[in-house]
């Protein structure tokens, strides 16, 4: 693959012209390499599902780099588009670090590449069964609070704004 820079003859150029293929970059280069051929390649299953929740993931990040500011804000004074960034969210969940349960409230410590957008809580007794469930408010950085004096297993979603759910247990 070659990069090429401030050369006027292919300034512009993005696509392919007969066995070529040139990308323009966002800081202005370009990068030409040679076309691939695929016509004789067999998939496997785990292949085809793979290019299945991609297709998903580019229709999300189609919208999603137009509808959401964060996005462009993360993709600003890097050579990512905000459709990488949005891309990229799509493919990678929350996780949650931590839960703590003190006197009176349950902290939960959540994070996500881009933003995690809510957190869940679930109050369960020895049967399973829902003794209280609400929306945890955001704290300070990347901590989540839920006041609750009620005992029990706790349960806990954290949600990405790609539409991600990350769930854990204690």
């Amino acid at each position: 693959m070659a990069k090429v820079r401030n050369n006027p003859v292919v300034r512009g150029i993005n696509g392919s012209l007969g066995n070529l293929v040139f990308r323009q970059m966002p800081d202005g280069s370009t990068y030409i390499s040679g076309k691939h051929d695929f016509s004789r390649r067999k998939l496997s299953q785990g292949q085809q599902d793979h290019h299945s929740r991609f297709q998903r993931a580019v229709m999300y990040a189609r919208d999603a780099a137009k509808s959401q500011p964060i996005y462009a804000q993360l993709a600003a004074g890097t050579i990512l588009s905000p459709y990488n960034i949005a891309l990229s969210d799509w493919f990678h969940p929350p996780v949650i670090h931590e839960v703590k349960c003190e006197e009176g409230r349950i902290l939960v410590n959540a994070t996500d590449n881009v933003l995690v957008v809510r957190v869940f809580v679930t109050i369960l007794n020895e049967d399973g069964e829902i003794r209280e469930k609400g929306e945890g408010l955001r704290g300070e950085g990347d901590w989540w609070e839920y006041g609750s004096a009620t005992e029990g297993r706790v349960r806990v979603e954290a949600r990405d704004l790609a539409g991600n759910v990350t769930r854990q247990e204690t």
